[in-house]
């Protein structure tokens, strides 16, 4: 059986092992596939595969019926838009996924980008290394402003396991959350914790966490008409979807100050492009979208992803998606 993972070089850049999917079948792995307009070399790397395997490359139906032999495409991550899932189907193709794997380090990462922004803790630490406190006439200084969490209110939007995971570590720092889903768990409430429609939340929140998924009714959920509902001064994370967000928007309404700051581990096209306004907007924080790539994380996705192809072969699939 032949085996084709297209892209593992961001799950595997060499300090994990392959070794679970060598177990099973014949294995190939590129750390890249370029898509170019024809999916030429999709279709020549994957024609003789009957397992295929996809993190980001995507696989259409056009590519998927130029490979007669496939019978599985496994995704390397939960989201799974790069697949033609509808076109799979049709051909009997399974498809799986790898949920939850990341929620302890979607959540680490969201209050990493949440602290740097209200303590500023990297751009401190290169003020000092370039002598600034050397040069201090006192014992200390702050080149941003700092701000304190305790009591302030943070509005998750997306209430999933991500987002509870987030809510409790800021409820631990003294937050109250708000929070925004399609079907609230009412006996979740405490003191501490409610559950409110979406233009509450933005009245309400000091912070505001995406959390949700990338749907037509979530595109775009921070937009101009939705920043300006908002206190002035709020604070925007998103480590979801890159385009939950109106990039021009959100960068106007920070260079106006009417957004007190953002920070960003996703954008609407990736790699960033040069040209995004976000770029030179003030008080943005953008990481490469590493929430999900601490290793341990890394390690429950490759485990899962290996589990997913064995109990296919073995005729009790799981983790499929429809």
């Amino acid at each position: 059986m032949n085996i084709v993972v297209l892209d593992g070089y961001t799950l595997n850049p060499g300090d994990l092992s392959w070794e679970g999917f060598e177990k099973i079948g014949n294995l190939i792995v590129y750390d890249r596939t370029v898509c170019d307009d024809g999916m030429e070399q999709i279709v020549k790397r994957a024609e003789n595969a009957e397992i295929v395997i996809t993190n980001k490359t995507p696989l259409s139906d056009e590519t998927i019926r130029r490979l007669p032999l496939l019978r599985y495409i496994g995704v390397l991550a939960t989201g799974y838009n790069v697949v033609d899932i509808t076109a799979a189907a049709q051909r009997g193709i399974t498809v799986t996924n790898v949920p939850a794997y990341s929620t302890a380090s979607v959540a680490q990462m969201a209050i990493a980008l949440l602290l740097e922004l209200c303590s500023h803790v990297g751009a401190h630490s290169e003020s000092v290394k370039k002598g600034d406190w050397c040069e201090s006439l006192d014992y200390c200084y702050w080149n941003h402003p700092l701000v304190e969490l305790a009591g302030k209110t943070m509005g998750v939007i997306g209430y999933g396991s991500i987002g509870k995971k987030t809510a409790a570590i800021a409820q631990a720092m003294g937050m109250k959350v708000v929070a925004f889903t399609p079907h609230p768990d009412q006996t979740l409430e405490s003191p501490t914790l409610k559950f409110v429609a979406c233009d509450e939340l933005f009245r309400q929140s000091d912070v505001i966490a995406l959390f949700c998924p990338l749907f037509e009714s979530t595109r775009g959920i921070i937009n101009r008409k939705s920043i300006s509902k908002m206190k002035n001064g709020v604070m925007i994370l998103n480590n979801s979807r890159g385009p939950l967000i109106e990039e021009q928007d959100l960068a106007e309404a920070l260079n106006s100050g009417k957004v007190g700051g953002a920070a960003l581990d996703v954008m609407s096209a990736e790699p960033i492009r040069p040209d995004n306004p976000l770029l030179s907007a003030k008080n943005c924080i953008i990481t490469p979208h590493i929430s999900w790539a601490p290793i341990e994380s890394r390690k429950r996705l490759m485990n899962q992803a290996v589990e997913n192809l064995a109990d296919f072969l073995a005729g009790r699939p799981i983790n499929i998606v429809k």
